[in-house]
């Protein structure tokens, strides 16, 4: 069942716990092959635990991640629960992200490329071209709240005249100039590469907490005391009513990151260790997600005290501000806020996933490019119409579904193949990940159940009104499968990983036999 020692001359040498592939060993002119999705070489791999730690604090500090707070008090929690969900649900996440970062700094291969270890060399664009359109929505998602911001704090230094121009499809037309002025701007930046990338989350972390910092102890200044929010009892309490709003809400926290837990390799191939990856990312994601959770929340009750209402829009909290410094200081902190967050999160993954579905065609600038197509094409001011449509639809779902992607990959790096792969056969037709025409079979069906379990059942509920707040059906999609989507992270990873080991029991047992 197990892989232990990789054999031939396609890797001639292990540096510590590092492989490479020598330079002659790489099939360039193999269809499933090109520069962009090349294993690093290791004395490419040079991001260290800062690196690490800095991409998370950049990506985390973000207006969606400010907001998340506020969308779970709005479903009735009070500030407590609403940290207390965020911080377990990033410590949860934490788990998957590590297990999938390993083949990173180890081997120097992207997501997609590890992918083809379980999926096949053309089944894995199945999982692929998922990730890529989630990052598609996520990329049109910040950059219609990123643009919003500019437009906001715009509006303000004119004076509100932005907000009385003409109207375009219900919107002033500088909003939709914003949006698209915001957008060329996040396509020029990635096109400098992924070592210019580095560099930015560098200097844009420190800055992004200062920003946050800059704006706690400009509201603590204003307010007599934090105001009446963190005294506010919660809707729900701790008993029967909290936990069916708490579970859902936890499966959506986690699908916050869930994309990330399946792209990190896209990140950790070019890490100068585990450890650096390792403490990095533990060091990085939960901490700065739940600090930046109490911020939001201890600068939205400074607002409850000076204005009398909650603002939990940073963007419209600083707009508050007559000072013209303050907003232009304001606007620079959303710019490199939001762009760090989304280059980082949203285009790096799915410009290789896209790069893996045609890679002779399409490079890593091309997908790119796709990717910010795309991400106007959806809509994004839609998905995050309500907190109800933002957290169960879209994050439950997309959660749901990467969840069972992301059971496959950890099930068989670390459980089948125990962590050794063959480099020059992830790029290889016929080889040992060919399987089948390119397609693992067994990876598509424990996708197939995994999914189905997951996300089947979504549901939307009904409101007071008597009206749906979501999409789907009220006594869910697959009416029997109803009970397992508030679970359907959890349902999802743990189904393929289990279905995924046992499907592949046979195969494993086969190689033995013929190592033998």
């Amino acid at each position: 069942m197990t892989e232990t020692v990789p054999t031939g001359s396609s890797i001639p040498h292990n540096t510590g716990a590092r492989v490479e592939l020598a330079p002659e060993a790489f099939p360039a002119d193999s269809p499933f092959a090109n520069e962009d999705l090349r294993p690093v070489p290791v004395a490419e791999r040079k991001w260290t635990t800062y690196n690490f730690a800095a991409l998370w604090i950049s990506m985390a500090h973000c207006i969606p991640s400010w907001t998340l707070a506020s969308g779970l008090v709005a479903l009735g929690m009070d500030w407590k629960q609403a940290v207390f969900t965020i911080a377990l649900a990033n410590i949860i996440v934490l788990f998957p992200m590590l297990a999938t970062g390993h083949a990173g700094p180890k081997y120097g291969i992207p997501f997609p490329v590890l992918a083809r270890a379980s999926f096949g060399l053309r089944g894995a664009n199945v999982p692929a071209l998922i990730r890529a359109a989630v990052a598609c929505g996520w990329f049109g998602i910040q950059t219609w709240i990123g643009g919003s911001g500019i437009f906001a704090l715009g509006s303000k230094l004119t004076g509100g005249h932005w907000e009385d121009a003409g109207k375009i499809a219900g919107n002033p037309w500088p909003l939709w100039l914003c949006f698209i002025l915001f957008w060329a701007l996040q396509i020029a930046i990635i096109y400098r590469g992924m070592d210019f990338l580095r560099h930015f989350e560098n200097w844009a972390a420190p800055f992004v907490i200062a920003g946050a910092l800059v704006l706690l102890i400009w509201i603590a200044v204003k307010a007599d005391g934090f105001g009446a929010l963190l005294d506010q009892p919660s809707k729900l309490g701790w008993g029967s009513d909290f936990w069916p709003v708490f579970f859902p809400s936890l499966m959506g926290m986690i699908g916050f990151w869930a994309t990330l837990s399946l792209n990190i390799p896209d990140f950790t191939r070019f890490g100068a260790s585990q450890k650096a990856q390792t403490w990095g990312q533990a060091l990085g994601l939960p901490t700065t997600m739940t600090l930046f959770a109490v911020l939001a929340v201890l600068v939205t009750s400074g607002s409850e005290a000076v204005y009398g209402e909650a603002i939990w829009d940073p963007v419209a909290l600083a707009a508050k501000t007559d000072n013209a410094f303050g907003l232009l200081f304001a606007l620079i902190v959303v710019l490199v806020a939001t762009i760090s967050v989304n280059i980082a999160a949203n285009v790096v993954s799915p410009a290789y996933d896209l790069s893996n579905l045609a890679p002779k065609f399409i490079n890593f600038r091309t997908g790119a490019l796709i990717t910010g197509v795309v991400g106007i094409l959806i809509f994004p001011w839609k998905l995050i119409s309500t907190p109800e449509f933002y957290i169960f639809t879209w994050l439950g779902v997309v959660g749901g579904l990467l969840g069972t992607v992301a059971g496959i990959l950890i099930a068989d790096y670390w459980i089948v193949r125990r962590t050794v792969l063959h480099l020059a056969d992830l790029y290889t037709p016929g080889g040992r990940y060919w399987y089948s025409g390119g397609w693992n079979w067994r990876a598509i069906v424990a996708f197939v159940v995994g999914g189905l379990l997951a996300v089947g059942g979504s549901y939307s509920a009904v409101g007071a009104d008597g009206k749906k707040t979501g999409p789907f059906p009220a006594d869910g999609l697959i009416p029997f499968l109803k009970p397992l989507a508030d679970y359907g992270w959890a349902v999802g990873l743990a189904t393929s990983l289990l279905l995924y080991v046992a499907l592949m029991l046979p195969k494993g047992k086969e190689q033995e036999g013929l190592a033998a």
